[in-house]
């Protein structure tokens, strides 16, 4: 196709943008607001997920060793647990570090403990992290076949029911997500199509003379990616503001909470809300056009 082709279809669907000022006004606006509305649901599944992830990445086991064991002979059981399948990281907890974390948990009533401090009664322990936290059951099996572990601390309840929510955070957010998208994609491509539907004389007189389906095609069609491509533009602004503006919201009042920073996923969704703008916005037309091209 020669450049003077594309000229031609480059300057008509400006023109048409410019003579139909109130429906592009109308299409930009809804394209606008339907990927803004998309985008905040896409923060709020990513987040969700990133929480779910760190639940999971806090799960650990706790293997207590027995009491007369010596320090080259704990060592040794330290390589063996790290040397196991799906060991993450393995970290030694003494007896004193331990009694300090309890007096920690204790808090104003640390004063409690003060009568065991020289007669301590908890145990030397490895704390165990897995690659994969659903892999946490197998660990613990191997954990209670090494020579010289005593007992191992595994809340299996609690677990099992951390797992079920992760899960279902996960299913929710992308159910949210889907549904979405689809109302979406439905919401911006009707809005095109009614933008085509309002110059259909056009289309039929253009086909009546004798103009090919793709001559009067490709005019739309790059209406509408110029359509999708301006919605696209206010829905990624307000998009950041909203998210910039919500973390140092949470960091500051709600810092506990696992919350990716702006820098690491906002890049990604801009050039997403553009891509699906422009995609939606040139399927509409190619499709919306069908039934017109029909005389």
């Amino acid at each position: 196709m020669r450049f003077s082709t594309w000229e031609f279809y480059i300057r008509e669907a400006c023109r048409s943008l410019a003579r139909n000022r109130f429906m592009t006004l109308a299409s930009v606006s809804t394209v606008a607001l339907s990927l803004l509305i998309l985008g905040v649901f896409l923060l709020g599944a990513v987040n969700l997920n990133n929480m779910a992830v760190t639940l999971e990445s806090q799960v650990e086991v706790t293997a207590f060793l027995e009491d007369e064991l010596k320090a080259e002979e704990v060592e040794v059981i330290k390589g063996r647990i790290q040397g196991l399948d799906g060991v993450r990281e393995v970290t030694f907890v003494s007896k004193e570090e331990a009694l300090e974390r309890l007096k920690q948990q204790f808090g104003e009533r640390k004063d409690l403990l003060t009568s065991v401090e020289k007669n301590n009664p908890l145990r030397n322990a490895v704390e165990v992290r897995t690659l994969d936290p659903t892999n946490v059951k197998n660990v613990v099996e191997e954990l209670k076949a090494l020579p010289g572990v005593a007992k191992v601390s595994f809340k299996e309840e609690i677990i099992d029911r951390l797992f079920s929510l992760t899960k279902a955070i996960r299913l929710v957010g992308l159910a949210v997500v889907v549904l979405l998208v689809g109302a979406t994609i439905f919401l911006i491509s009707n809005t095109i199509r009614l933008t085509v539907f309002a110059r259909r004389r056009e289309i039929s007189i253009m086909k009546l003379v004798g103009a090919t389906d793709w001559f009067i095609r490709w005019p739309f069609v790059l209406e509408g990616l110029c359509l999708g491509l301006l919605g696209s533009i206010p829905a990624m602004f307000l998009v950041v503001r909203f998210y910039h503006w919500l973390a140092a919201g949470v960091y500051q009042t709600l810092p506990f909470i696992p919350m990716l920073k702006p820098e690491s996923i906002l890049g990604r969704l801009q050039l997403l809300l553009v891509g699906i703008g422009i995609l939606v916005g040139t399927l509409g037309s190619a499709i919306s056009m069908r039934r017109f091209l029909r005389v």
